[in-house]
């Protein structure tokens, strides 16, 4: 047990988290971190593998990507390099969308946009069974993940780009939910360099103000709900009344507001679908 406490505490020291220093320990031996206790003496290849996952992380690596695996408010995700990696963040847009299902019908169809892992129509899948939901991904690396994250799910899954995506829903979409790439590029050198050294720039970043992906996502959603429907869509801080002007400037929707996430920081819009477009 000695030996257990030392290798934590060495890890921890390193990482400036004792809680990463668990999560890689675990996965080195092959348990759940609330299992180290009942590890017994270390064995060698552990400590070993141990000391490399270590390594790997001083070097930048995300945890997530060492251990292949992500949580995501109730759902434990499959992820890999080339796959962005699901924030805390997300979980407030979700949930708000999650609670605005119940009062959308007994089968309401969803549409994920920039769907990455999969995470937020997983979430959605586990804890708002009865939807009919659909996701689109353009990166085939993450649309892989998101495969295997949505096997068995019932989430229609495409690769593809959103702009196109799913024609024969067209005025039949009760939600449409995305958390797309919004950093602008001139931004690039404040991102942590973890962050952009292993994490996809597609799933990052989207023109010089960051807004490019996020005005594909208004006219997507536009084209796609029917007469009050609802969107939500993830954006930076900085960019909460550029994205509100991006969706109120469709003329597509009404009552186009910001939301905060769990740091009471702007983060994500909301609106509702008005009739058809003129013209």
């Amino acid at each position: 047990m000695a030996e257990l406490y030392r290798l934590l505490a060495e890890g921890a020291r390193r990482l400036s988290s004792s809680a990463e220093a668990r999560t890689l320990l675990a996965h080195a031996a092959g348990v759940e971190p609330s299992g180290l206790l009942l590890l017994g003496p270390v064995p060698e290849a552990v400590a070993a593998g141990y000391e490399h996952l270590l390594a790997r992380r001083e070097a930048g690596e995300p945890v997530q990507y060492l251990t292949g695996r992500a949580f995501f408010r109730t759902v434990e995700l499959a992820v890999a390099p080339g796959v962005f990696i699901p924030r805390p963040e997300t979980e407030v847009m979700t949930g708000w969308a999650i609670q605005r299902l119940d009062g959308l019908g007994e089968a309401p169809v969803v549409v994920e946009l920039c769907a990455g892992s999969g995470a937020i129509s997983a979430a959605i899948a586990a804890e708002r069974p009865g939807c009919r939901q659909y996701a689109v991904e353009l990166s085939p690396e993450a649309a892989r993940a998101a495969e295997t994250n949505l096997a068995g799910t019932g989430v229609t899954l495409v690769e593809g780009d959103m702009a196109a995506a799913f024609p024969e829903l067209d005025g039949r979409v009760d939600l449409v939910i995305a958390n797309p790439p919004y950093i602008p590029l001139e931004a690039w050198e404040g991102v942590a360099e973890d962050v952009r050294t292993h994490e996809p720039a597609v799933a990052l970043f989207s023109g010089p103000d960051g807004l490019d992906a996020l005005k594909v996502v208004a006219r997507t959603a536009a084209r796609m709900l029917r007469p009050g429907g609802l969107v939500c869509a993830e954006h930076a801080e900085v960019q909460s009344a550029s994205v509100v002007g991006v969706f109120a400037a469709t003329g597509a929707f009404t009552r186009v507001v910001d939301n905060p996430d769990l740091n009471d920081r702007p983060r994500f819009v909301t609106g509702v679908r008005v009739g058809k477009l003129a013209g």
